[in-house]
């Protein structure tokens, strides 16, 4: 028995069984798969059992007595799996397992052949020597295979025909044979193993390719793969699994969207990878959320509720686990659009930033946004316009113009000190901190999305192009005036106007007004202090405020350093 389903604080050939409340199915487990203590959102109890092969000893701890090993055939019965030693008996199959040799068979439990259509057990038992007997040959392996020899991935050789056995070990624990289940592992006889299986399973001769050919609800896919190339891929050999959007799936997006995907070679292809996942994911291995990662590179959240798959949150898988003998099937209700398909108002439609799509559209811009021109939009989220939506007249949309960049970029790699040039032909700065990421005043406020021919920066303000020097800019609001004034007297107008980064904390009149008369006139008439003064209140770096989180140091022109601090108002 493999030691990973020992309870290790239990006593010797305990193993612990995890039940699903409320059905029928338990499972011997690790502790991989228990330590949630649910199997796709359903409460499961776990209780401890003797091992398979262990029994009881009165008066003793655990399970101390080791069951003297009978054929397979007689394990059969012993490991739930009855209605499979009956029908070995029904297919003569019976002398063959109770006799010399080696082999390893994957026993369908009770329930599973109770699960069978009607239709399909009719024709089984309907001609036990040849359909039945082949039916259970599949399910045989003529030689001793244990969990640990059970690798993801490989393949297994069957007594029928040598037709192979497809088997996905994943990091869960979970091991499945043709996408069935292993609920109870390594059942010993004395001439091979049993292991407990969830299904009947069948034979896998067609490839992923073949099922998209001959299956009719995927009709409009087939034409997808044919006209982006991907038959071959989906015909090698490998193990994939392909999340097969239906006719209906198609039918759900809007025909001017679909048309230009479907017409664009590349944005269909990047859709056609986007579901197709990296290895073959059989719907028994999932019992909670995890990440796949597809061949377009995305990624996609694969979960269970109950009974249902989910994908990114949503039960829209229609039909699972139909094998290929280059991996699994699975069709889906949905199509799973990836960023790099759409164009940035499709990108706008997921993320915070309608209003700025509205000002956009507004504006007259759209054709920036939904053609095949290579731009970035620094589009910011609608919490900017909580209190007031701006009026889009030709000032706005000068603005709007400057929030466009020219080329296609990524965030990564953008470097502090970096130019960026605008359809509005203004150049917008990079600012790189420790927390943030800004452009001009504008930073970061979530991750790139990346369409087919454009990226979306959400960002956290609208964006104020820069408009002449620091002086420049002091001097043409009123509120500085006095600044201005002290700036000229303390003799640093020059160092201002010279070409260098700077951060002025520019007291206002008002600030000034607040000092006692008699020491202002003292300190304005002190052309060394108050150049002192002034200095402490400006940094020879850009500091915006997107910058500062919690607590900034920056040394000031003085030579002391300044503490900036972001304050919530209440």
């Amino acid at each position: 028995m493999d030691p990973a389903l020992l309870c290790p604080s239990c006593s010797p050939n305990v193993c612990a069984v995890q039940k699903l409340i409320g059905t029928n199915r338990k499972y011997f487990t690790n502790c991989k798969q228990w330590y949630q203590r649910k199997i796709c959102g359903k409460a499961t109890v776990i209780s401890y059992e003797c091992c398979p092969g262990y029994e009881k000893v009165p008066g003793e701890k655990g399970c101390p007595a080791a069951l003297p090993l009978a054929n397979i055939y007689e394990t059969l019965g012993v490991v739930g799996s009855a209605t499979t030693q009956l029908y070995s008996d029904r297919s003569n199959l019976r002398p063959e397992i109770e006799g010399p040799g080696t082999f390893t068979i994957f026993a369908p439990s009770n329930e599973a052949w109770a699960s069978l259509s009607a239709e399909t057990l009719d024709s089984l038992v309907s001609n036990v020597n040849i359909e039945l007997l082949n039916a259970l040959r599949y399910h045989m392996v003529n030689k001793r295979v244990l969990t640990d020899d059970l690798k993801h991935g490989t393949t297994l050789n069957s007594m029928y025909q040598n037709l192979p056995i497809q088997i996905h070990h994943y990091p869960n624990g979970i091991v499945t044979v043709n996408c069935a289940r292993l609920l109870k592992a390594d059942h010993h006889a004395t001439n091979g193993v049993v292991h407990v299986i969830d299904k009947v399973i069948s034979t896998t001769t067609n490839s992923i390719q073949h099922i998209v050919e001959t299956e009719e609800s995927l009709e409009t896919l087939r034409a997808a793969v044919a006209a982006s190339d991907l038959n071959s891929l989906l015909e090698s050999e490998g193990q994939y699994t392909l999340l097969a959007p239906t006719n209906e799936a198609f039918e759900k997006i809007p025909r001017e969207m679909l048309n230009r995907i479907l017409g664009d070679p590349e944005a269909l292809r990047d859709l056609l990878n986007h579901h197709i996942l990296k290895s073959a994911m059989c719907a028994e291995a999932i019992i909670a959320g995890l990440t796949m990662e597809t061949l377009e590179g995305t990624t996609l959240d694969v979960g269970c509720t109950g009974e249902e798959l989910t994908l990114n949150g949503k039960a829209i898988i229609a039909n699972k686990d139909i094998l290929a003998t280059n991996g699994v099937v699975h069709f889906v209700n949905e199509l799973l659009i990836p960023d790099s398909a759409k164009t940035l108002f499709e990108l706008a439609q997921e993320s915070e930033v309608s209003e700025s799509m509205n000002l956009f559209r507004q504006a007259g811009l759209s054709s920036h946004l939904t053609g095949s021109e290579r731009v970035t939009l620094l589009a910011p989220v609608n919490e900017v316009f909580k209190d007031k939506r701006p009026t889009v007249d030709s000032n706005m949309k000068n603005l709007l113009l400057n929030h466009i960049l020219k080329d296609q970029l990524s965030s990564k790699y953008l470097y502090h000190g970096q130019k960026l040039q605008t359809l509005g032909d203004k150049e917008l700065r990079v600012f790189v901190y420790r927390n943030n990421l800004c452009i001009e005043n504008a930073c970061i406020a979530a991750h790139d999305k990346r369409g087919r021919f454009g990226t979306l920066f959400s960002v956290d303000k609208m964006l104020t192009p820069p408009t002449g020097s620091v002086m420049d800019v002091l001097k043409a609001d009123h509120r500085f005036s006095t600044l201005v004034a002290a700036i000229q007297s303390a003799g640093l107008m020059e160092n201002l106007n010279r070409p260098g980064t700077f951060t002025v904390f520019a007291p206002t009149n008002e600030a000034f007004r607040a000092m006692p008369q008699g020491e202002l006139n003292k300190l304005m008439g002190n052309a060394k202090e108050l150049a002192s003064i002034l200095k402490f209140h400006m940094a020879d770096e850009i500091l915006v405020s997107g910058a500062v989180s919690a607590l900034v140091r920056l040394k000031s022109m003085q030579g002391d350093k300044l503490e900036v601090s972001m304050v919530s108002q209440r």
